[in-house]
């Protein structure tokens, strides 16, 4: 057998990817000798794997942003934490990690500061990203193994994700959204449904329907980046708020409009609610519920209000 192949038997808390990557560099060595991804075994070697640097592991490969990263002394707003994970309830315009645009004061920057030996895991930890205008719930892996775990979850479609997202327009019940998403072909900063993208799918059910708009239970079964906003644009449904997929402020309906708090709401109405997922430790399912922010509530109790006096005033059947 390849090495490679024998390796993901002999250390299947790890990725067959990063096991790959450790052979490349040295560090999975074959009878304490540097060696092949392809090399053939035949039985009784010896494979021995030495961890990399922390240095190594924070680096995402597409620069120094991680691997720099500085640890901040900034809140982490955990509702959950024990030796495998944290389960963060990141707040609307926290960034997940260091950018060029965002060198610091992000998610990753107060996880180094709680947690150092998070140096010691692909990205910090980090294994599914939300955008910094959405909020709710993410979570970190603590060790490589749990990282592999969580990973492998994300890939295999079993980890849950539910969020509530609040759309301008007048929705079926439920509704499922199969559309490829790839990079704009015009505006490389956007994404869109295009001939040629990745797999994405989005399901939709109404929670509750407002004069000109609905809140949506959302699940997604792929995560596409702005997977959700991209799809509820796609079918007419744009998030209120969103500046780059939603409505521009003079063309949100005029039964919207009227009401500042719905009008003026500054960020994409978008939060994650609920995550589901199998602990890496015993396999067991955990589930994580985040409440509704309070600017989300406040524009939830606005749209209440102005369906209230519509059908007050005779306005709506």
């Amino acid at each position: 057998m390849r090495l490679d192949s024998v390796a993901a038997r002999l250390f299947p808390m790890h990725s067959r990817n990063r096991l790959q990557g450790w052979i490349a560099d040295g560090l999975l060595t074959l009878d304490k000798r540097p060696a092949r991804t392809r090399q053939r075994l035949i039985g009784g070697e010896t494979l021995s794997l030495r961890l990399p640097a922390a240095a190594t592991t924070t680096d995402d490969g597409s620069g120094d942003s991680w691997a720099q990263a500085r640890a901040e002394d900034l809140p982490l707003p955990r509702v959950h934490v024990d030796a495998a994970i944290h389960v963060v309830d990141k707040p609307a315009g926290l960034v997940m990690h260091p950018a060029p645009g965002n060198p610091a004061g992000t998610l990753v920057n107060a996880l180094l500061h709680h947690d150092p030996a998070l140096r010691q895991v692909p990205r910090a930890g980090v294994v599914h990203r939300l955008d910094k205008e959405t909020s709710g719930l993410c979570v970190v892996a603590r060790s490589l193994v749990a990282h592999t775990h969580i990973v492998r979850q994300l890939q295999s479609r079993t980890m849950g994700r539910e969020y509530l997202a609040v759309v301008i327009g007048d929705p079926a019940g439920q509704g499922k959204v199969d559309a490829p998403i790839g990079r704009h072909p015009k505006d490389r900063k956007r994404m869109a449904v295009v001939t040629g993208g990745r797999p994405a799918v989005t399901h939709y059910r109404v929670r509750e329907r407002f004069a000109g708009a609905a809140l949506l239970a959302v699940k997604l079964e792929t995560g596409r980046t702005h997977q959700i906003r991209v799809h509820m644009s796609h079918v007419g449904l744009p998030l209120i708020g969103d500046p780059v997929y939603g409505r521009r402020k003079g063309t949100v309906p005029e039964v919207l409009s009227r009401e500042p708090v719905i009008r003026d709401f500054s960020r994409q109405a978008l939060h994650a609610t609920r995550l589901t997922l199998d602990h890496p430790d015993d396999n067991t399912s955990r589930v994580f519920d985040s409440p509704l922010p309070p600017d989300l509530q406040a524009l939830i109790d606005a749209l209440r209000r102005n369906t209230d006096r519509g059908l007050a005033a005779g306005a709506m059947p």
